[in-house]
């Protein structure tokens, strides 16, 4: 699935979309920029336009206001982007990445018993 790569301020509202599913525009902006000096409505709204131009987030106006929600999932995203990324780097293939991963240590214990796992189950 070729799905577009979020610059940073997009995937922050992602992130908190998919932590609490549903959120008003309001929700979001005390929650991005509770600590800023001037309101940010515009830019929260510019920010769910994108996202939901890109097919990123749904609007449900059904309660009177705007309520979004993501329409794809964080292991949707993380999956095509980590397929692009093996595109870029490795001819397509995941296995160079993974082994890096293992040798480096980047992975714990328990998500190399998961990859096991996840192994036996294909073979």
């Amino acid at each position: 699935m070729t799905m577009p790569a979020l610059p940073n301020a997009e995937l922050a509202v992602m992130e908190l979309l998919w932590r609490k599913d549903r959120l008003t525009g309001r929700q979001i902006i005390d929650r991005l920029y509770a600590d800023a000096p001037k309101p940010q409505h515009g830019t929260v709204q510019r920010l769910l336009q994108r996202l939901a131009a890109k097919g990123f987030v749904v609007r449900d106006r059904s309660l009177g206001i705007s309520v979004f929600s993501p329409a794809i999932s964080r292991d949707a995203y993380a999956s095509a982007q980590l397929e692009s990324l093996a595109n870029r780097l490795t001819q397509g293939s995941l296995v160079p990445m993974i082994t890096r991963l293992v040798a480096d240590n980047k992975l714990s214990q328990d998500e190399i018993e998961n990859l096991h796992r996840i192994l036996d189950e294909e073979i």
